[in-house]
């Protein structure tokens, strides 16, 4: 399905973490050929989606920065954050340390939204909950774990109706879906 046929899109790229492997650095800050990770972002959010949001840290004018609502709780406090702040009913979450993630990879996602809560992609490797498309209806499931202390995103993910994609049907996977956590990706993207 065509993106622009869908009501409402939001992004939100999740950026608040502590980056503690990286000695605190600022991952959507890093260049990787030749730009942050966070202009990347930006530019393969930008034509598919009404609103970008940073949830953590980090400004760019073409974005909302907004602080997470529930601190110390990992990735799932970023969601939080975004679905209580996203305007449109459809959000697409990226991680802020994927410099490689491409607008045909998040239109690919939303397309197989229609019948689904969360839409993931996987590899063999696992599933890839922080570069996915959430319901915006799906923020109560998320506070119910917040509340609870749970934590992991598969658990949330056992929760509701999701369709698992195969990342390969939308180039190759490995660049696709590769972060930057370790010095040693670092020395693999950065240029």
């Amino acid at each position: 399905m065509d993106p622009g046929i869908l009501p409402n899109v939001s992004a939100a790229i999740l950026a608040g973490g502590r980056a503690s492997r990286l000695g605190g650095r600022d991952k959507s800050a890093i260049v990787v050929e030749g730009r942050t990770i966070l202009e990347r972002q930006i530019d393969a959010l930008a034509p598919i989606a009404g609103e970008i949001l940073i949830v953590g840290r980090g400004t760019h004018p073409a974005a909302r920065t907004i602080p997470d609502r529930v601190d110390g709780s990992g990735p799932l406090a970023g969601l939080d954050a975004a679905l209580a702040a996203a305007r449109g009913e459809l959000v697409v979450v990226v991680a802020c340390d994927m410099p490689f993630v491409t607008t045909a990879l998040l239109t690919g996602l939303l397309g197989l939204a229609d019948d689904a809560d969360a839409v993931v992609p996987r590899t063999e490797r696992g599933y890839h909950p922080l570069c996915a498309v959430y319901r915006r209806s799906v923020r109560d499931a998320v506070e119910r774990n917040l509340a609870r202390g749970r934590l992991k995103m598969l658990d949330l993910l056992a929760e509701l109706r999701v369709t698992f994609t195969d990342v390969e049907r939308f180039g190759d996977g490995h660049r696709l879906l590769a972060n930057v956590n370790t010095p040693a990706d670092l020395e693999v993207h950065e240029l």
